[in-house]
């Protein structure tokens, strides 16, 4: 794998993935980062949209903020979920886009694409599927998508500007973004960013 900000990006995409499989398979061990329904209520998320959702995508939740807050998804949407986890987001944005639309999820992580997979089994929404695939190689073709969801992702990809070139490149014209991410308001040193511990946590 080539390097990005001094760093190795195949090592860093394994110890995030590594991260992630800790979440999906042992969720209560405890992490950095709060997890499953108390994290989802914090957030804002409805009861009945958190009830909805089974408990295997459930505690393994992880995302840092809410992408529905800028609106409901709307009946007959395509939506691709990137970073999709668990798929706490993709279930809940299935339901919104109703059985006339669709829902991609997109993740890297196996164990996490197996908990999703279980989830939409045991919901029995037909309207949703999990893809593996690199954020920055979106596994999906040129104006397939009408939004694009995202919930903590992005900022674990170096390269925020390919990862930015894929999503132009899967929405429809006229398509929208509602992303939950982490920001920070000052620039990070790069010692800071050729330390892998700091991206996982």
């Amino acid at each position: 794998m080539g390097t990005t900000l001094g760093l190795d990006v195949g090592v860093l995409r394994r110890a995030i993935q590594q991260e992630y499989e800790d979440v999906a398979v042992c969720p209560a061990k405890g992490f950095h980062f709060h997890t499953g329904r108390l994290l989802a209520e914090r957030l804002g998320y409805p009861a009945e949209e958190i009830d909805a959702v089974p408990a295997g995508s459930l505690e393994s939740f992880a995302g840092v903020g809410n992408p529905f807050i800028f609106g409901h998804l709307r009946p007959g949407e395509t939506v691709l979920d990137v970073g999709s986890g668990a798929g706490f987001d993709s279930l809940i944005a299935a339901r919104q886009v109703g059985p006339a639309g669709r829902v991609i999820g997109v993740d890297m992580t196996d164990a996490m694409l197996e908990k999703a997979r279980d989830g939409a089994r045991a919901t029995g929404l037909d309207n949703v599927e999990f893809r593996k695939g690199l954020v920055e190689e979106l596994p999906l073709d040129d104006a397939s998508v009408d939004v694009v969801i995202s919930n903590g992702v992005i900022n674990l990809c170096p390269d925020k500007e390919a990862v930015l070139r894929e999503i132009a490149r899967v929405l429809r014209p006229g398509g929208r973004l509602q992303i939950a991410d982490i920001v920070v308001q000052k620039a990070v040193p790069q010692a800071a960013k050729e330390q892998i511990d700091l991206w996982t946590g």
